[in-house]
C-alpha cells in the first residue's frame, strides 16, 4: 500500500470509526516496533511500556497533522523518538534500573545452536548498546526497523549524508569492539 492510500485509509478511519477501535488497531499493527525502538533507546522495559502508550495517544490525537503522501511509519518513529527524548530529559529516568533486552524465539533448533545464537546475538546487542546514542539509533533504525536512509534522516532530523556517516562510524566502532572482545585490548 502506498503513502497516499495509507493516508486516505487513516483519514477515513479517523472520521468514521470509534476512536478506541482505531487506537487498538494502530497499537496492534505498530506497537511492537514502537516498543522495541523505545527500548533500544532507553534500555528499560517499564519505561518502554509507558512511552509506547504515550506515543500512541499522541499519534491518535495528532493523526490530522499527518501530511498527505507522508510515510506513516516515518511519522510514527519521529513521534516515538521525540517522546523518548523528552522522557529522557526528565529526572524520573535517572531513578530507574536497567533491564535485559527482550528477544523473540522461533523455529526448531538444537539446544547448542540456540545457545550459540543467543550468545552471539546478546554479544552483538551488548556492543550496539555501548555505542554513543546517535550511532546506536542509526544502527537500530537500519538493522532492526529496516528504514531507508531518507526515512532515517526524517526520523533523526538530520541529512541523509549524516545518517550514512553515523552508520559508517557505528560499523567502525562495532568492528573495533569485536576485535577487542575477540583478542583482548589492542
Amino acid at each position: 500500500m502506498n503513502s497516499k492510500t495509507n493516508f486516505d485509509c487513516l483519514k477515513y478511519r479517523v472520521e468514521t470509526e470509534e476512536p478506541k477501535t482505531l487506537l487498538e488497531d494502530l497499537m496492534n499493527a505498530y506497537g511492537k516496533e514502537v516498543w522495541n525502538y523505545v527500548f533500544s533507546i532507553t534500555r528499560k522495559r517499564d519505561i518502554a511500556d509507558d512511552i509506547t502508550q504515550e506515543v500512541f495517544i499522541k499519534v491518535y490525537l495528532h493523526l490530522d497533522s499527518l501530511r498527505r503522501g507522508a510515510s506513516f511509519k516515518t511519522w510514527l518513529f519521529t513521534i516515538t523518538r521525540n517522546t523518548t527524548i523528552d522522557f529522557q530529559r526528565s529526572t524520573f529516568l535517572r531513578k530507574v534500573t536497567l533491564f535485559d533486552w527482550l528477544e523473540e524465539r522461533g523455529g526448531e533448533r538444537s539446544v547448542e545452536q540456540e545457545a550459540l545464537e543467543k550468545w552471539a546475538l546478546n554479544d552483538m546487542w551488548a556492543m550496539v548498546f555501548k555505542l554513543p546514542a546517535k550511532y546506536r539509533e542509526a544502527i537500530i533504525l537500519f538493522a532492526h526497523h529496516q528504514l531507508s536512509m531518507k526515512e532515517m534522516a526524517d526520523v533523526l532530523g538530520v541529512t541523509e549524508v549524516a545518517v550514512k556517516s553515523r552508520l559508517f562510524r557505528a560499523r567502525q566502532k562495532l568492528a573495533k569492539m569485536k576485535v577487542i572482545s575477540n583478542y583482548g585490548s589492542v
